[in-house]
């Protein structure tokens, strides 16, 4: 009897969009399984664990460049060219969402910000203009003092 697993750790798997695998024993260039799939893109599946490391929390897939190498016991995707336009188009559009929401995040905190120092400048005009008022309208009294005179006599 041998041992399947043993194979199946020295072997690299290549998925189909058609369902197929197909199994490479030895590392082959991706450009090589790109000239076998024409119109179809090499891609590497990497199956990230969540925190119950029996459940895979999701899947993410990275496209490979067609000077890669396809290493013995990972596992492949070939990718269409529409479902590649259809990622980068996918991926930019949450770039620029995420930086809209950025953006108006950090509008949000200039508003605030404005109105604070609009406050506060509001408050010390008005501190000012009563604390000139006071200081004009002690400018404007004569000096008074405060104690009786004495006669000399």
């Amino acid at each position: 009897m041998g041992n399947c697993q043993a194979v199946d750790a020295a072997t690299a798997v290549i998925y189909h969009p058609d369902g197929k695998q197909e199994r490479m024993y030895w590392p082959v260039v991706v450009a090589e399984v790109m000239k076998m799939n024409p119109g179809h893109y090499v891609s590497i599946v990497m199956q990230i664990e969540g925190k119950d490391s029996d459940r895979v929390k999701f899947t993410r897939v990275k496209l490979l460049r067609p000077t890669d190498t396809i290493v013995i016991g990972h596992a492949y995707r070939l990718v269409t060219s529409e479902e590649v336009v259809k990622m980068i188009k996918a991926k930019r559009s949450a770039k620029k969402k995420k930086k809209n929401q950025e953006k108006s995040g950090e509008n949000k905190m200039e508003t605030e910000k404005r109105k604070s120092q609009a406050l506060k400048s509001a408050r010390n005009e008005q501190r000012c203009s009563s604390s000139s008022t006071n200081m004009d309208s002690r400018r404007l009294r004569s000096w008074r003092p405060s104690l009786q005179s004495i006669s000399e006599s």
